[in-house]
């Protein structure tokens, strides 16, 4: 007899929902991490004394778009999230600054404050492409096949829009020439185009134009945040699987999948531990899932897999330890200890489209950008529990950050000097900064990758280009969640809908695995 019905390779957010669900469903789970924690991307940490800091992922905005919470009753777990609100905050070097509220009204009234006329053209916006932008969430919550992004994509986009042609014309242009058509003033433009840019495609790539058309959901979704950092989340999923009578093992590198008479039979760690199972899901990258297979990977599996672009990098993150929250020039406060509205938000530091395209062309010439955009995360401000009474956790998100460096350069010798050209980037909005630093940890594209499992720093896997997405990822023969290794699944950020705090792929795989195995996933 197996020692358990299901090993799951790899504790991150997508997996540990995916082990929720099947163990939610009777079936004897087993969850290895490598770790000492478990969440993957979605872990918090203390790496200064009395500071909280996320590894990864840390707002919450796309999970707020499916029912895992609910259906998992993960508040039940421990999970507390936080309504953030407003969602978005953008100074300018004009001393202008931009609000996105999650209501509709608020936000037209701050556009309107620098551009009346994009004031009436970002509502028109948000009315227009918000039922087009609902076809996404249904693509998204399936298993892609053709027939589902068709429904989705083409015939309900084309129900819901009321010009098919202009939704269609967006559908193949970069989200740069959909934001400049839309908008006429450069900071507005840079609002919402920055936000599109979170996915990774380059603002000019074809075929993503959708990535700004999501943009009015934030609207409808919010920001959350779980109190106690962004791996709460992680945690209460962990309490989940073992109140249903799983196994959540950590300090458990997975060394291969064991393979018997051509069927997925379990797993071997590092250690020699040896977990037999009836079936395996590998939440880890596919990569690393076809190097866990070895000989047994089939040819054709190998080289598709082989085939997917991981690219060379994305971004890099700081984590600082502050003395007190950003005081920004656009928008100063009279206590930097206790802040404003607008330390609730994703603060932006990108003031037109041309200089996230600056940034992106350095990063292609393989050098981190000179001039980066960025999102400052203050959510101590929100949730004092991060950091000592009085302080304050800030991090800084940054593009773009190549992976291997042109000039040779290790990432070991130069993460500090680029952390610093992110804070002194910050400080030109809030000067404050430079002397407010207490403590800092450098999360590079190498760190990522040595830390997280991240390959080469990609925060998503797989680059999230149309050609490997939907169907496409992570590879034709294994789009639906099984690999072509019976008994074998497949979840995470390498798989669709892709990467992100959603929970999406891990539902929608053990759904599959359920319908699989004849029981209800509705338990």
């Amino acid at each position: 007899m197996s020692d358990c019905d299901v090993a799951v390779v790899g504790a991150g957010h997508n997996a540990l929902v995916c082990a929720a669900y099947l163990a939610r469903a009777g079936l004897r789970v087993h969850v290895l991490e490598r770790r000492p924690i478990v969440g993957g991307a979605v872990v918090t940490e203390e790496h200064v004394p009395g500071f909280k800091f996320d590894l990864g992922g840390s707002a919450h905005i796309l999970i707020n778009h499916t029912p895992i919470v609910e259906e998992l009753e993960l508040e039940r777990h421990g999970l507390e999230y936080i309504d953030l609100d407003p969602l978005f905050f953008a100074p300018f070097p004009d001393g202008s600054h931009i609000t996105i509220w999650r209501d509709l009204d608020r936000t037209c009234e701050s556009i309107a404050a620098v551009s009346e006329r994009d004031a009436h053209a970002y509502r028109a916006f948000v009315r227009k492409w918000e039922p087009v932008a609902e076809t996404f969430i249904d693509a998204f919550l399936h298993p892609p096949t053709v027939r589902r992004v068709a429904k989705s994509l083409v015939a309900d986009s084309w129900r819901r829009s009321d010009s098919f042609l202009e939704t269609t014309r967006n559908a193949f242009v970069g989200y740069d020439s959909v934001v400049r058509r839309s908008f006429t003033d450069p900071r507005v433009q840079a609002v919402v185009g920055w936000m599109a840019a979170q996915s990774g495609p380059p603002p000019t790539e074809r075929l993503s134009g959708p990535l700004a058309i999501w943009h009015p959901l934030y609207h409808r979704s919010g920001m959350k945040r779980p109190r106690g950092g962004s791996g709460m989340l992680t945690q209460a999923l962990a309490r989940v699987i073992e109140a249903y009578g799983g196994t959540v093992t950590t300090d458990a590198a997975v060394r291969r999948i064991l393979v018997e008479r051509g069927r997925a039979a379990g797993v071997e760690c590092d250690d020699g531990t040896i977990v037999t199972s009836r079936h395996v899901v590998s939440g880890a990258h596919v990569r690393t899932t076809l190097d866990l297979l070895g000989d047994h990977a089939p040819a054709r599996f190998a080289r598709g897999v082989k085939r997917r672009r991981i690219g060379n990098g994305f971004g890099m993150v700081v984590r600082f330890a502050m003395d007190e929250l950003p005081d920004y020039t656009a928008l100063p406060t009279p206590d930097a200890t206790t802040g404003g509205d607008h330390h609730l938000a994703l603060q932006f530091v990108c003031p037109d489209m041309d200089y996230l395209n600056a940034a992106y062309d350095d990063f292609r010439e393989g050098r981190p950008s000179a001039d980066p955009a960025l999102i400052a995360m203050t959510f101590s401000k929100a949730d004092p529990t991060l950091a000592p009474p009085g302080k304050h956790t800030l991090f800084l998100w940054g593009q773009y950050y190549p992976y291997e460096l042109a000039n040779g350069e290790s990432w070991d010798d130069i993460g500090d000097r680029e952390a610093d050209r992110m804070l002194d980037t910050l400080a030109a909005y809030a000067p404050n900064v430079r002397d407010a630093e207490l403590g800092r940890l450098v999360e590079t594209p190498l760190y990522l990758e040595r830390e997280l499992g991240l390959l080469r720093g990609n925060v998503m896997h797989l680059e999230m280009s149309s050609d490997q997405m939907f169907f496409l990822r992570p590879a034709l023969g294994a789009h639906r969640y099984r690999a072509p290794v019976p008994g074998l699944y497949l979840t995470g950020a390498s798989t669709h809908p892709g990467g992100g705090i959603m929970g999406a792929a891990g539902r929608n795989a053990s759904r599959v695995m359920l319908a699989d195995l004849g029981l209800d996933a509705r338990q």
